[in-house]
């Protein structure tokens, strides 16, 4: 992911906690892990988005953008954490199933899990917007340059 967003944004600060060959390796939850940046784009480990959202929120300047399981929109709980003090200006739904493999992309996996993008800015926004993200039928082939309609 960090590749393809360094070839939009030009500059580009990556890390993970495991060393996949691209970026720092480092724990973004530690407390001295990231400085003040303008953008935070992750797709934060399955057990640990809520956490990965509220420090990247206390973080970045403009906006955060977390790749996650679509259930993490579910929960009283965290609604009243993380998404009744920080409304995400939107969520953007994948319109097909897209198969996540730790450290690599394989064409041929597959999955049963749904992924979306939850996106916070940071001017106040009043309600969240729900989008979709088209792989096929948009641009090809897969997995070339994803479109968001919202």
């Amino acid at each position: 992911m960090a590749k393809v967003l360094k070839e939009h944004f030009g500059r580009l600060d990556a890390s993970d906690i495991f060393p996949f060959g691209y970026g720092e390796v480092m724990d973004f939850l530690a407390p001295q892990a990231v400085r003040d940046t303008a953008w935070i784009i992750t797709n934060p480990p399955f057990r640990l988005p809520e956490r990965f959202a509220l420090k990247a929120l206390s973080l970045a300047n403009t906006g955060v953008a977390l790749l996650v399981r679509t259930v993490f929109i579910e929960s009283v709980g965290r609604h009243e954490r993380l998404f009744s003090r920080f409304k995400p200006a939107f969520v953007a739904q994948f319109t097909e199933r897209v198969a996540m493999v730790r450290g690599r992309f394989d064409p041929k996996a597959s999955t049963a899990t749904d992924y979306a993008w939850v996106v916070w800015l940071k001017c106040p926004t009043s309600k969240t917007q729900l989008g979709r993200v088209l792989i096929n039928g948009c641009v090809e082939p897969w997995r070339g340059r994803l479109c968001v309609q919202l």
